[in-house]
């Protein structure tokens, strides 16, 4: 029986971003382990641990390391590693999109459809990103040039958008 890949959990990424996540994870696993290790154990050494703020500092690094090894591995596992295509009639991960709010042309948005840390991108990139899975992320996946989708706002009122630019993220 053939697997069935879900959509909305799988994560997409180009070869640099999985490169790029997959280096992180083998640091924080190898190196930026020890070295946390390392601090525990000289924080050990300095006698009470009740008042020790080195030891703190260090174990909730630790536990902050930790937490970021299980992150990495999570989108790695369900990672699909693609290139963008070089022009697109489909919203999917890796294009920006703009919308028009109910069907107004002067009110509109573009985004990214990804995720910051899927695509490689830092802070320095100044972008909105909407996650595949985000209410307005999923009511435009898969959708084509001129669709008209509505999604819910937090508030449960429903936002009507028509998509009217396509462009592949570079």
């Amino acid at each position: 029986m053939a697997e069935t890949i879900d959509t909305h959990d799988t994560v997409w990424l180009t070869q640099e971003a999985f490169d790029k996540l997959t280096a992180e994870l083998a640091h924080l696993e190898g190196p930026g382990r020890t070295e946390i290790a390392n601090k525990i154990a000289a924080a050990r050494e300095e006698g009470d641990l009740k008042e020790n703020g080195g030891y703190h500092a260090a174990r909730e690094e630790q536990g902050q390391n930790e937490a970021r090894i299980q992150i990495l591995k999570d989108k790695l596992q369900r990672a699909k590693v693609g290139e963008s295509a070089a022009k697109s009639d489909t919203a999917e991960p890796g294009t920006l999109v703009t919308v028009a709010y109910d069907g107004d042309t002067d009110d509109t948005d573009t985004f990214l459809l990804g995720s910051r840390d899927v695509l490689g991108l830092d802070d320095s990139v100044d972008v909105q990103v909407f996650s595949p899975q985000s209410p307005l992320g999923a009511a435009v996946v898969g959708q084509k040039l001129g669709a008209e989708v509505s999604y819910d706002a937090p508030n449960g009122k429903p936002i009507a958008v028509t998509i009217t630019k396509l462009e592949p993220w570079t």
